[in-house]
């Protein structure tokens, strides 16, 4: 690993820094470490003090051998004895069998970069935040941000409280709120969070001490098993350690509120396929491993990502449902993104207002395509006798909302946004359900080289970005000399060899 520029000490003691990142998770590290790269004063504030649990475990090969080989931290994260992970296997649609699906898409991304990891987050972005400090960023834990402080309409620094207590300020030229889900200063780049009414879910989550594990070579995949409830995932992090959480209906909240454990394992017990790797396995006892937690409704998207001096990133911006675990992936690719902004700011090289607008685009169509994915994979399921596998049809797409993702999504949809008429993306979405559900149907009967999911738009198109960003890092540039994705926005700004910053066509 490359040693970290010099910094000017003098400025950081007078609390001036090039950037302040808030939050020290994924998306927090990515950005601080992007910019640090290439020789900015940054300053990372985390409220927590690392190692701190977070859910969110398994990753995708684009995360792994793109965005960590970018970050410089590769080598560290593969040595890091992480459960490896060929792709998933799925209780899903009308196949009443499991079936598997593999990483390796494309020739172009053969093993070993056709996988990826199964994490402890709490190890997972510990590696993240030191790459960060090693690279040159200021990481202060235990200081909260308090509020944002401006000068007009632009963002100038941050007010919060230093590890002692004492209410401290810094200012820099940018800030990025990576404060994740629960992010206390997101509302000031204004817009709304818009929540999905279709992926409005609850999710109740433990883990168990082992857990029998899936045949070789797939023995390290997430398996996800749909049931009349909703669905459940299993995530083999350890082999005395298994993720186990359920995706249910908002209406059980009150008997989940009422005992959580409870209806966890009544969950379990209602699933089979996932019962059965469980039968006679203890839950888990070690901290922070022997609790069970709640999250709901908590697929949104934000309208605006960025103002004039800061951008939001990570969870503070978007998440959409975990099926795919795409969490990891979307919020280290927006850090990215804006990362990629202030550096081609702060060096001349780009606007600031042309820079955030390419980020703003291309995050806006990453989180479009996998959000189309997931209500074409949801419409797959078809136990109709179930409330909520019924309210998971595609005609079931609140107008409003399909309104609201054409809107957010821009060149990813086109047309009306009449989910049960003609035409739209009423089609758009049906059209690609029905393509998966094919392809699915052939896997069986493909050969090892053969991937029938390929043929599909939709899955082209979800990992499309992923598949560049790998390239990017492994061959310096998309193999085809193709872009990552479709252009984002007029006058579609290239990407410097080192992946860190925007060019200028």
């Amino acid at each position: 690993m490359t040693a970290p520029p010099e910094r000017d000490s003098e400025h950081a003691e007078h609390g001036e820094y090039d950037l302040i990142v808030v939050g020290g998770g994924p998306a927090g590290s990515t950005a601080a470490t992007a910019v640090a790269r290439r020789g900015h004063r940054v300053l990372l504030l985390e409220r927590e003090t690392f190692p701190r649990y977070q859910i969110g475990e398994s990753l995708l090969p684009a995360t792994v051998h793109g965005l960590c080989r970018l970050l410089g931290v590769a080598d560290e994260v593969a040595a890091a004895g992480f459960t490896l992970k060929r792709g998933g296997t799925l209780r899903w649609g009308r196949d009443p069998e499991p079936w598997q699906f593999s990483f390796a898409t494309t020739p172009r991304l053969p093993e070993p970069t056709a996988t990826a990891f199964q994490v402890e987050r709490s190890r997972f972005d510990e590696i993240l935040l030191r790459n960060a400090e090693r690279f040159g960023a200021e990481v202060r834990e235990g200081s909260p941000v308090r509020r944002v402080l401006a000068e007009g309409e632009r963002v100038r620094g941050v007010e919060y409280t230093g590890r002692d207590g004492s209410p401290r300020t810094a200012h820099a030229r940018f800030v990025i709120d990576a404060s994740g889900n629960s992010s206390r200063i997101h509302a000031r780049v204004g817009g709304a969070r818009v929540y999905s009414d279709f992926f409005r879910n609850l999710a109740v989550f433990g883990y168990y001490a082992g857990g029998r594990r899936l045949p070789a070579p797939n023995d390290g995949n997430i398996f996800c098993a749909a049931f009349d409830a909703g669905w459940l995932w299993y995530i083999p992090l350890r082999p005395d350690l298994t993720s186990v959480g359920a995706v249910i209906a908002p209406e059980h909240y009150a008997a989940v509120q009422h005992d959580p454990r409870a209806a966890w394992q009544d969950m379990i017990k209602a699933c089979p396929e996932v019962d059965g790797l469980l039968r006679d396995v203890p839950v888990a006892t070690e901290p922070p491993y022997d609790r069970v937690r709640v999250r709901k409704d908590y697929s949104y998207w934000k309208t605006s990502l960025w103002i004039p001096g800061m951008a939001l990133a990570g969870d503070a911006a978007c998440f959409v449902d975990p099926v795919l675990s795409s969490g990891v992936h979307l919020a280290t690719y927006g850090a990215l993104l804006a990362a990629r902004a202030v550096n081609a700011a702060l060096e001349g090289s780009v606007p600031e207002e042309r820079g955030f607008a390419e980020f703003e685009a291309r995050y806006r169509r990453e989180y479009g395509v996998f959000y189309e994915f997931l209500v074409a994979f949801y419409d797959m399921e078809r136990d109709e006798d179930s409330d909520f596998w019924s309210a998971k049809k595609i005609t079931q797409v609140d107008v409003g909302e399909a309104a609201a993702f054409a809107e957010l999504a821009g060149g990813v949809a086109s047309g009306d946004t009449g989910i049960p008429g003609a035409g739209g993306l009423g089609v758009r979405w049906s059209t690609a359900a029905a393509e998966l559900e094919g392809a699915v149907g052939r896997l069986a009967t493909a050969d090892d080289r053969t991937n029938p999911l390929l043929a599909t738009r939709v899955v082209a198109e979800t990992f499309r970005t992923g598949n560049g960003l790998q390239e990017r890092a492994l061959y310096g540039a998309p193999l085809d000399g193709a872009p990552a994705a479709p252009p984002a926005s007029a006058g579609r700004l290239g990407v410097t060899e080192d992946g860190l910053s925007w060019l200028p066509h």
